[in-house]
């Protein structure tokens, strides 16, 4: 499915909504015919005015696309009453000790939530209001079964802090897992990507998602103090689960390591931006897809591909699958499993039924021939 990527920006003294996309004739047929969108040289993307009626416009007429950063969430009609009730919901989360991304995401999906019923009292709310808001927002937004599964989870969450509503807890059931195989680099693809990226930086952390298979919230928050060079160790501190765990350091990076410490100099992350703050996840998407265009490869490759590519090569080398589960931080080993089915070293040494037919029959060379690589008449 076609992704389009909505942002708001400054444009000419005014607020714009840009709309983001690969080129499709069919999306910018649709956004001249229907919407007054505009297209700017400067920005390289299509932008309307950011009105009421041009959000509903937009959200219309890309109902069948996949829209990422819908900036229209940022954008909510709160009442003081319901800032200070959403608060209230942030900091009951906060005592239960969930991670910063997770009191945030949930936070962000009751705020929708309450939004969308602004009109409603809050103990109100029902199941039947949890389910038309999935139908309004979430199946006409495109959003992945993942993400409303994580509204799901908020709104349990949300029925603990506030009893007084007609949520029944019991009652609310998550949809399945979409059972999706990784996307996985070959080798030569994972050196042909570093080869191509000259930018020492982007070298060093292309290298070192691949190396040691850590998640991007890791890499960012990974600091010089976390970095073991003699016992060959990264210390992975607070991680998803809140688990510390130590990973392994590729004696082959330290080289690259060490040019880059002394080349950049961080102080207290080992990547850092020009303000020596923390080094941003947009900007590692952005030098990694650089780096695969270049690299001409055709894969959707985030940073988490490389982390896939890690476990899976670790596989095929014969690393125990429980090893790998530990490298990676997995809690539950049915996480790792997954790798299994996409290891091609077990995969390769099976036979297709065609090859066993052709050795064990008595085919003549003229058959032969035509069995793989004659021609067919239409």
């Amino acid at each position: 499915m076609r992704t389009i990527t909505l942002s708001l920006k400054r444009h000419r003294g005014k607020l714009c909504i840009f709309i983001f996309f690969d080129y499709n004739l069919e999306i910018i047929t649709l956004l001249k015919s229907k919407t007054p969108a505009h297209w700017s040289n400067s920005k390289r993307a299509w932008y309307l005015p950011f009105t009421n009626e041009n959000k509903n416009l937009l959200l219309n007429i890309l109902s069948k696309f996949r829209v990422k950063n819908n900036i229209f969430d940022n954008h909510l009609d709160l009442t003081e009453e319901q800032k200070k009730f959403l608060n209230g919901y942030y900091l009951f989360l906060k005592g239960k000790r969930y991670s910063k991304s997770t009191v945030k995401t949930y936070t962000h999906f009751i705020a929708l939530f309450v939004n969308h019923y602004k009109v409603k009292e809050l103990n109100t709310l029902s199941n039947l209001d949890v389910r038309k808001f999935i139908e309004d927002v979430f199946l006409k937004r495109n959003y992945s079964i993942s993400t409303q599964r994580q509204f799901i989870s908020a709104v349990k969450l949300f029925c603990n802090y506030f009893p007084e509503c007609n949520i029944t807890n019991l009652e609310l059931t998550r949809p399945k897992k979409s059972k999706k195989l990784p996307v996985v680099l070959s080798q030569k693809e994972v050196i042909s990507i570093i080869r191509v990226t000259k930018n020492l930086k982007h070298r060093a952390i292309i290298t070192l998602l691949y190396s040691s298979g850590i998640r991007i919230s890791e890499l960012l928050a990974l600091k010089l103090a976390d970095i073991n060079i003699e016992r060959r160790q990264l210390r992975i501190v607070n991680a998803k689960g809140r688990k510390d765990r130590y990973v392994i350091l590729a004696e082959n990076f330290i080289p690259l390591l060490l040019n880059y410490y002394h080349t950049y100099q961080p102080k207290e992350f080992l990547f850092e931006n020009l303000n020596k703050n923390q080094y941003s996840a947009s900007s590692v998407r952005k030098l990694i897809k650089k780096s695969c265009a270049l690299a001409g490869i055709l894969k959707n490759v985030t940073p988490h591909t490389f982390r896939h590519s890690f476990a899976t090569h670790l596989l095929e080398d014969g690393v125990n699958l429980r090893y790998i589960q530990d490298l990676l931080g997995h809690s539950k080993p049915e996480t790792t499993m997954v790798y299994t089915q996409v290891t091609q070293k077990s995969l390769l040494n099976i036979k297709s039924p065609l090859d066993q037919i052709t050795k064990n029959t008595n085919i003549n060379e003229l058959e032969q021939k035509f069995l793989l690589s004659g021609k067919f008449h239409r």
